[in-house]
């Protein structure tokens, strides 16, 4: 029993420490809403310092579940967005795995991406419709 037990215990540890860690990225939140107030396009590449490969924009009320299947990953969504109305989720990747993701505000105008949900750095612009 105290084998099975400690065996169990280790493979948790292994799994928590296999995580990374997403960092929910404020100062961009804030960077696109000042953009936002300006503008009617967004250039993701002028407002990331960080590296990432892709990135999806959800709009409000995508389900948990619609989020994986665009990922292929699984990602637990901490902004709730299937039950919210008011921000549109913002998830950057690379190399498979979600490195950072901001929630945006609707306050100045819904967000969409010229090609579907996916945005590559190549062509990392958001429109702005108000």
């Amino acid at each position: 029993m105290k084998k099975i037990l400690l065996t169990v215990l280790f493979i948790f540890l292994i799994e928590g420490c296999s995580q990374k860690t997403v960092v929910h990225n404020v100062t961009l939140e804030e960077h696109i809403l000042s953009t936002l107030e300006d503008g009617d396009e967004i250039d993701l590449n002028e407002l990331t310092d960080f590296t990432w490969d892709t990135a999806y924009l959800f709009t409000p009320y995508t389900t948990q579940e619609s989020i994986n299947k665009h990922l292929g990953v699984t990602f637990k969504d901490p902004s709730n967005i299937d039950h919210r109305d008011d921000i549109f989720l913002l998830i950057f990747m690379e190399g498979g795995d979600v490195i950072q993701y901001a929630e945006i505000s609707r306050e100045h105008g819904d967000l969409s991406v010229v090609d579907g949900m996916e945005i590559k750095p190549e062509k990392a612009m958001l429109k702005v419709e108000n």
